[in-house]
């Protein structure tokens, strides 16, 4: 992905932060792949959301859409200080935001954990404020949590992952993991962005370690 300005690679201060806007970026309501279904709430009765950062959130995104009792999936900015930023405000450092994939699932359909091992696998977690080639604050890795249950589920298999990491030769896991607060939608042209371009970036690379997530590690 193409950045904007200097790279950054500490967060910035909350008082240094860009000041956004009031009102939001237009984007799309509806999914491009997932047809019909939207990627705003209202949602239907029962569907809930999940909140991960993986790096460019391009590949991201794609993760999740392919997962069985996902409802819809969207790319937005989370973790941050600036009110409706930018991808160029973001890509700046400046907003303290991190690229983001908001999941809206069916937990009848698919459990918190599963959408966990995907994330926990789909990227390397230990990497710090980069995912690859991908340097800067806004793509550290993140996992942000709704509800105590999706906190619980979080910590538990962060560390069972953590074990695993190491028991491979891998570092610490250096994941952010926080409350859920606003999520900021991404602009159309990143919203299944690698749909709409198939042969589009995607640097995603996971560690190829197992989450040993039902070894030993409850789900549900």
């Amino acid at each position: 992905m193409a950045l904007f300005g200097p790279i950054k690679s500490k967060m910035v201060d909350p008082a240094a932060a860009l000041p956004g806007r009031a009102q939001p970026i237009p984007s799309p309501s509806e999914h491009a792949v997932l047809t019909g279904r939207r990627i705003k709430p209202p949602f239907p009765e029962g569907i809930e959301t999940a909140v991960f950062g993986l790096g460019c959130f391009w590949g991201a995104e794609r993760l999740f859409w392919t997962i069985p009792g996902v409802y819809s999936t969207a790319v937005g900015y989370a973790g941050g200080y600036t009110p409706n930023p930018t991808y160029e405000e973001v890509c700046s450092g400046l907003t303290g935001h991190t690229e983001a994939v908001l999941v809206a699932y069916d937990p009848a359909q698919v459990s918190y954990e599963t959408l966990l091992k995907t994330f926990w696998e789909g990227h390397d977690p230990t990497q710090g404020m980069r995912q690859g080639n991908d340097t800067g604050t806004q793509y550290r890795s993140a996992a942000y949590w709704t509800d105590h249950a999706q906190r619980e589920s979080i910590e538990r298999t962060r560390a069972a992952f953590q074990q695993a990491l190491l028991s491979s030769g891998h570092g610490n896991i250096t994941t952010e993991v926080g409350e859920a607060g606003d999520f900021y939608y991404a602009e159309d042209y990143h919203q299944q962005y690698l749909h709409k371009v198939p042969n589009g970036y995607c640097g995603l690379g996971g560690t190829g370690v197992s989450c040993p997530i039902g070894l030993g590690v409850r789900e549900g």
